[in-house]
């Protein structure tokens, strides 16, 4: 839990600007914001043009000052809003006189774990608002949006309650089995299980395909030397990141940079060259290339077109195969110079020049990236989210045989570890909850 004291901090971000937002959140917000400027009347909602003072009364700024009255603010709490010129001096000043009238400088996330506490969030909420401060691509805001207004919320609550419809009955059977229950109320059970399977196994697949969205897809670029791997990555970034030269082994490590396609900010990485190296160094630099290759996810694979397939080209498309499971580009490189590749080594490719039109390139990642990112389905944005639907769905698998077997006492059990699982989401689950929907459905408190 938090304490009651009242708490102060700035709202946005350091650095100058045109305004800073100071925010005050706490039972003598309004009290601290009367001594600030010297008003007595604030009304709630209306912003407030009013100088504010210093313990000296001399003039730190004319500001706009904006009250929430509680319950009605983002805390829950009396909530103070001082709305003024940019730059960290002045909110400095404001928070100094704020802390002599009693407040303390609020703790990291202190404002919105106040608003968890006065159940004006829940966590599904308080991860969204913390994604969506960081998201760095029209896609991830319009995604985060979806679960800021509730829609993972909605989706864990229906969940919620069929585990709680089924905790329930299994319950009254196991205790009060004098009492009429429905004759089909264990098919119904076994329709619940099936539906919440399927529900839980798509939003897991679109969450995973979705996963690069919030931190932004990663691309890795590999080949062996000398392929063109930085002149790509110069090109896509237009402008010369990467140090480009004949001789072989002349990027030793990773390269990441941060570049946007349509809609979406990828973090694209130029691998070192893969080889059969001697040098130490080099060799390091080819182990984090592998590394890179199985956390991508798209790989853009190089070819020399005026060069005779290789060994180390038959070492690339090892690797292709070895991660088949992901988003593969092959690019057959240089197709400005004369023809030795042997192209019935590769299928599916994309024959260009990284010195001349890169746009067939970038046109099929966009694809790549829609294809990954449109859709209506439920997604999670969080390690901890994707943990939870994990395990819930791991329960409810464990729960079937129990429940086709009679033994609803182990049934019972691996459907509180589900519910405990899944409502972790948004708030802790209460065994109070199952016995509400017992004694509220049946008579059994006669």
């Amino acid at each position: 839990m938090f304490d009651d004291a009242t708490i102060v901090a700035i709202a946005t971000a350091n650095g100058i600007g045109s305004i800073s937002i100071v925010r005050i959140s706490g039972v003598n917000a309004l009290e601290i914001a009367t001594k600030i400027s010297k008003k007595n009347n604030f009304t709630p909602r209306l912003a407030t043009l009013s100088y504010l003072y210093d313990s000296n009364n001399e003039i730190i700024d004319e500001a706009l000052i904006l009250y929430f009255k509680a319950p009605f603010s983002f805390t829950g709490e009396d909530v103070v809003e001082f709305q003024c010129h940019g730059g960290i001096a002045i909110a400095n000043m404001i928070i100094d006189e704020a802390l002599k009238y009693g407040a303390r400088i609020a703790n990291p996330g202190e404002f919105s774990k106040r608003a968890f506490f006065n159940n004006k969030i829940d966590l599904t909420k308080a991860e969204a608002i913390s994604k969506i401060i960081e998201a760095r691509s029209a896609d991830a805001v319009k995604l985060l949006a979806r679960q800021l207004k509730g829609e993972l919320t909605s989706f864990v609550n229906e969940i919620r309650e069929d585990l709680l419809f089924m905790l329930a009955y299994t319950e009254v059977s196991i205790d009060y089995a004098e009492e009429d229950l429905p004759s089909d109320i264990f098919e119904q059970i076994k329709n619940k299980i099936e539906k919440i399977k399927i529900k839980l196994s798509n939003t897991l697949d679109a969450s995973k395909r979705r996963e690069g969205m919030i931190e932004g897809f990663k691309v890795a670029i590999i080949g062996k030397p000398n392929v063109g791997k930085s002149s790509l990555l110069n090109k896509l970034l237009n402008y010369d990141r990467a140090i480009i030269s004949d001789i072989a082994g002349t990027t030793r490590d990773t390269i990441e940079e941060s570049v946007k396609i349509g809609t979406h900010i990828i973090k694209i990485v130029d691998t070192a060259g893969i080889r059969n190296a001697s040098d130490v160094i080099e060799k390091i630099g080819i182990e984090k290339s592998i590394q890179t290759i199985n956390e991508a996810d798209i790989v853009i694979a190089l070819f020399d077109n005026s060069k005779i397939c290789d060994d180390e080209d038959r070492k690339i498309l090892e690797l292709i195969d070895e991660n088949s499971n992901k988003e593969i580009i092959k690019i057959l490189n240089k197709s400005d110079l004369e023809n030795r590749f042997d192209k019935s080594n590769i299928t599916d490719f994309i024959e260009l020049s990284t010195k001349e039109d890169i746009n067939p390139l970038i046109k099929k990642v966009e694809q790549i990236l829609d294809s990954n990112t449109f859709g209506d389905e439920m997604s999670l944005i969080s390690k901890r989210q994707v943990s939870s639907v994990e395990k819930t769905l791991y329960n409810i698998n464990l729960s079937v045989q129990p429940l086709n077997s009679g033994e609803l006492e182990f049934f019972a059990h691996f459907i509180t570890e589900a519910l405990e699982s899944i409502s972790s989401i948004t708030r802790p689950y209460e065994n109070d909850e199952m016995l509400d929907v017992m004694f509220g459905e049946f008579c059994l408190g006669k």
